[in-house]
């Protein structure tokens, strides 16, 4: 009698528990965050006009060839630099790799157009740099040559370097997390450091590098900015010129459809390149990995290359920015910053906890589903973080528009009240399209940390009577930390530093410190937006500090 009642309850419980509900939940939220997306698709089928049959012959092949350079470019870059230095800070011991370990990140504080704006003066004609050499050596001009820092690969440099913690944090929360089995059967073999790395860390770690570069190369689709800035035409500059200078908004939304698809075939080359290939732990056990002791020359290498990109995409700005804001600044510092910060901080805060919440709920969907429909959905609605904030600003205001006049319809009819601009006249529009923005960013994340917990988990979980929410809560949440971290750091920082949607969108008197520093670098003043700079800056720094620490001791085993 004691053994045939839990038979009877292990056969209900599976058809009680089919995760109908979590699959409804995903599809729901899916479809709303993809509604920008299928309206700038939906332009398409739109007639062009004559601005963009003359974009076909002219610009559009120097848009493509610059998207395609910058790819391939900011890929090697990013790919190299965040997969290096997250190796070097796990498995290796040299001199500062402590202070490394969290002080690699700091550069997501750093927006890239900031770096464009910094490097663009410090490394012209007229600027320290150059100035300092033909003091030194008595050149004169046309006696020497200089990097041009206004080229595609000056483009592809500060981009690479603003860019690569994304493959960093989520390589390292990787590497972090491996089991020592395998590390150990390495050496056990007699494989060497390089050898151990190549043959058994990177396999394992490969859903979450990918993860990484593919969020990196989105951003470099969406960048304006830095690419504007530094003259270098692309898709983006492109969607831009139609909108704001030419005002054909059709040809805009064509180009950004053609951007969106671009942006698709990446991702479908990701996946195509892991094909059916998975990398799940295949054991439980979990003890502090292995490590390789550096003296000597490689020490100094290891420090070197771990200090070259925090120096270049962080300190050298920083120091750059606070001489600016010390000499001159902005003069309206002050008060009026304490009210810029918060707007920004809440912002942020808002858009981080529901595109994670919902970034959970889609890729954990996505995981169990046997339908392709959730999976293509889940796809569809991560295809917003490579559309430029400006483009899903204008595809959220229809919808929105749309509801309030609808809304303030009913209302007039029904109990004679205007409720006017309930949504667009709120800072609803702005986390709608941050959220929207950033979704991949959590997505990717968090998919990468469930693709690297094995299926058996849920399969045990089911069998014990555990439906798909209380498996997420109590099993996969535990595990799942360090990309949850990881993937709120990422969206917290990136709303900050969000301009184009913050800047359509705000309501009336609502700025953000992102919108204060574009107003000023946009006439030149730059001095003057170094203090809103600075202040985005230090408001990214200590999330980033503590979520880092955060993902870190999210490893099962790690010392508490």
């Amino acid at each position: 009698m004691t053994l045939s009642s839990p038979a009877i309850d292990l056969q209900a419980r599976p058809r009680r528990h089919r995760g109908g509900g979590l699959a409804l939940a995903a599809a729901i939220v899916g479809v709303l965050v993809a509604v920008p997306t299928l309206g700038v698709l939906a332009h398409l089928l739109q007639p062009s006009g004559e601005e963009w049959r003359g974009m076909m012959g002219t610009v559009l092949p120097a848009y493509l060839l610059n998207t395609l350079w910058l790819l391939l470019g900011v890929g090697a870059g990013t790919a190299f630099g965040g997969v290096v230095t997250a190796w070097l800070v796990v498995m290796c011991r040299f001199p500062g790799r402590r202070f490394f370990e969290w002080a690699l990140t700091l550069p997501l504080a750093v927006p890239a157009y900031v770096l464009a704006y910094v490097y663009a003066d410090f490394l012209q004609f007229t600027g320290p740099v150059q100035t300092a050499l033909r003091d030194l050596l008595g050149w004169q001009a046309g006696d020497y040559w200089f990097p041009d820092i206004r080229s595609p690969g000056g483009a592809i440099v500060l981009l690479s370097v603003a860019l690569y913690p994304y493959v960093y944090l989520l390589a390292r929360a990787a590497f972090v997390e491996q089991s020592v089995c395998a590390i150990d059967a390495s050496r056990t073999l007699g494989a060497s450091a390089t050898e151990t790395f190549f043959r058994v860390a990177l396999p394992l770690a490969r859903p979450a590098i990918a993860a990484g570069v593919a969020l990196a190369l989105m951003e470099t689709l969406a960048d304006f900015g830095a690419v504007a800035y530094l003259d270098v035409p692309t898709f983006t500059t492109g969607i831009y010129r139609a909108w704001f200078s030419f005002g054909d908004k059709v040809a805009a939304a064509q180009l950004a459809a053609a951007l969106l698809l671009f942006a698709l075939g990446l991702l479908l080359v990701e996946r195509a390149s892991r094909a059916s290939r998975r990398f799940h732990q295949a054991t439980q056990r979990y003890r502090a990995l292995p490590t390789f002791h550096l003296s000597g020359l490689r020490a100094a290498a290891a420090t070197l290359v771990c200090a070259v990109p925090l120096l270049v995409g962080f300190a050298l700005p920083v120091v750059i920015l606070l001489r600016f804001a010390l000499l001159s600044g902005d003069a309206q510092w002050g008060r009026r910053y304490l009210g810029l910060t918060l707007n920004s901080v809440m912002v942020a805060a808002l858009v981080a906890v529901i595109a994670v919440a919902l970034a959970t709920i889609i890729a954990y969907a996505a995981r169990g589903a046997r339908r392709a429909p959730v999976r293509w959905i889940a796809r569809l609605a991560g295809m917003g973080y490579a559309v430029p904030g400006a483009v899903i600003a204008v595809g959220i205001l229809a919808p929105l528009a749309l509801f309030d006049n609808a809304l303030d319809a009913w209302m007039r009819a029904a109990l004679g009240v205007s409720t006017g601009l309930l949504l667009t006249g709120s800072i609803v529009g702005i986390v709608y399209a941050c959220v929207v923005r950033f979704l991949a960013a959590g997505m990717q994340s968090i998919e990468a940390g469930l693709a690297r917990i094995t299926p058996g988990i849920d399969g045990a979980s089911r069998t014990l009577g555990a439906g798909p929410l209380e498996t997420l809560r109590r099993i996969h949440r535990p595990l799942l930390q360090g990309g949850l971290a990881s993937a709120a750091l990422i969206v917290f920082v990136d709303t900050m530093k969000e301009l184009p949607a913050t800047l359509m969108l705000r309501p009336f008197n609502f700025d953000t410190l992102a919108v204060q520093a574009y107003n000023l670098a946009r006439d030149e003043r730059l001095a003057e937006a170094s203090t809103a700079a600075l202040t985005i800056v230090a408001v990214g720094v200590l999330p980033i500090v503590l979520l880092t620490r955060a993902a870190l001791r999210a490893r099962p085993g790690h010392p508490r």
